[in-house]
């Protein structure tokens, strides 16, 4: 009796250090819900935060800039504010944009807590689309389109604004746009943009994977969408190009056949070749769901961009929503073993090529756009254009002009899907050479002595941009990894 006593007393240290062990293995404590009711339609984060501190202190921190020099292509904006112009980055789009907002003011965006502020901040050309302009900058959006009809599309930007209660009237995206207020499940709030593009594509948004919610949630607004437009030019409607994709597979080329059958959204008009086009803004989701490695592999945005952090003793999903990059990489640890410097450089490479083929693409682009001027300029003078070569190229240019900015507007410089990003930025260079070739054979033909160096006057473009008069400054133009914007123009500036 005696030894099994001593026994059972030998044990029991063992038992207490086993105990200790696996209690260190356990997951990290979530953070505390605090007994707080949040009002059905809550628009203020702040009473959201009364529940959520944690929560809610990350997400005030996307209103501080970054540190400087963690992300290469998207360096965002630095402790004064300063922003990057990215016309004179690439001076390219001054002239392709020429006629449009875009032309005159395009910034690389600051943090979530500005997404209306720099709204309100940038060239008015940029907003002259409307109210329609708000649907993913305001958590108000879907309660003003919903009172206020087709007027919310098409009354002036900051007369829709004034709807919005005067304390939100800088505020951007909150906790309202993605969460249900009574239990924090994830919630699509965009019905009339996202959950109607969604079932265009026959995806039923009743029976979404939490994974397809952790993506989609940030899809209500990292899409390109189309503004419809009536006889007057005045915005009517918004929607998604997706009617002829499929989930998980929308194409530059399905984008592209939408536009090709709808002409009501032609919000524009390019002043070089005087062809009116649709547009295409920030797709991210598009490029990262059409088959991407990480797509296929199961990761939703919220993984990388808003990775578990740990804040004293709880872990929480990080609501400083930003590039992995910024954050030292650590979202990719999650996976990846590799340190952050090796796996930085990896980000650097693929970006470094798409950039690369970007400019590659945006100079043959602009190419083609200065012999349209110059065909045009030809008719004029009462000379004859082979209508058959001329509208074989016009076909060719816009097939290459919208897998151009498809790519250019996307955000990740092409991580997010690279050898996607390689295939359409590849097939806009292929497309603009040929349109390049039918031109030159059409102005032979009537008998005009094309330069082998088209000159792009991209100065011109540059220094003269509309309202603002912005100055062109040289030194920000991104260097090509590769060089190869020489060989469409050696002295583009």
């Amino acid at each position: 009796m005696l030894n099994a006593a001593k026994s059972r007393l030998s044990i029991l240290p063992m038992l207490a250090l086993s105990a200790l062990l696996t209690a260190g293995c356990q997951p990290e404590k979530t953070e505390v819900v605090r007994p707080v009711t949040i009002a059905d339609g809550e628009m203020d984060p702040a009473a959201w935060g009364k529940a959520y501190p944690v929560h809610y202190d990350l997400w005030k921190q996307t209103a501080e800039p970054m540190p400087a020099g963690k992300s290469k292509y998207r360096r965002g904006w630095d402790a004064d504010k300063v922003t990057w112009d990215k016309l004179s980055e690439y001076p390219f789009m001054a002239l392709l944009f020429n006629g449009w907002g875009f032309g005159v003011a395009y910034n690389e965006p600051r943090g979530h807590a500005y997404m209306l502020k720099d709204q309100l901040e940038i060239d008015a050309s940029r907003i002259g689309a409307g109210g329609v302009c708000l649907t993913c900058k305001t958590p108000f959006a879907p309660k003003l389109e919903k009172e206020m009809g087709v007027d919310y599309y098409k009354q002036p930007f900051k007369e829709v604004l004034s709807h919005v209660p005067e304390p939100y009237r800088e505020l951007g995206v909150a906790c309202v746009d993605c969460h249900d207020n009574k239990d924090m499940s994830l919630k699509l709030s965009r019905e009339f943009t996202l959950v109607k593009g969604l079932q265009a594509m026959g995806k039923d948004p009743a029976k979404l994977t939490t994974q397809e919610m952790r993506t989609l949630v940030c899809a209500q607004c990292h899409v390109t969408y189309n503004i419809e437009k009536d006889a007057d030019k005045k915005s009517v409607g918004i929607y998604f190009p997706w009617q002829n994709s499929k989930f998980g597979k929308i194409t530059i080329e399905d984008i592209i056949a939408r536009f090709r059958s709808d002409d009501s959204i032609k919000e524009w008009k390019q002043s070089v070749t005087g062809f009116s086009f649709p547009f295409i803004r920030h797709p991210e989701f598009e490029l990262f769901s059409n088959d991407s490695v990480h797509w296929m592999a199961g990761a939703s945005c919220a993984d990388c961009h808003m990775p578990y952090t740990k804040v004293g003793s709880v872990k929480v999903s990080d609501h400083r929503v930003t590039s992995p990059l910024k954050a030292d990489l650590k979202a990719c640890q999650q996976c990846h073993a590799e340190g952050p410097e090796w796996l930085r450089q990896r980000v650097y490479d693929i970006q470094d090529r798409t950039v690369s083929m970007n400019i590659r693409a945006g100079y043959a682009n602009a190419t083609v756009a200065k012999l349209f001027e110059l065909t045009h300029r030809t008719q004029e003078e009462g000379k004859v254009i082979d209508q058959a070569l001329y509208d074989q190229a016009k076909a060719f240019y816009f097939d290459s002009f919208f897998r151009l900015i498809f790519i250019g507007a996307e955000n990740s410089a092409g991580f997010h899907n690279p050898p996607e990003a390689a295939r359409v930025l590849s097939d806009s260079t292929a497309f603009a050479t040929k349109a390049e070739g039918l031109l030159r054979q059409a102005l032979a033909k009537a008998g005009v002595d094309v330069p082998t160096e088209v000159d792009l006057e991209l100065e011109k473009y540059l220094t003269d941009r509309g309202q603002t008069k912005m100055q062109f400054k040289p030194e920000q133009v991104v260097e090509d990894p590769f060089d190869v914007q020489k060989r469409f123009n050696s002295k583009p500036y």
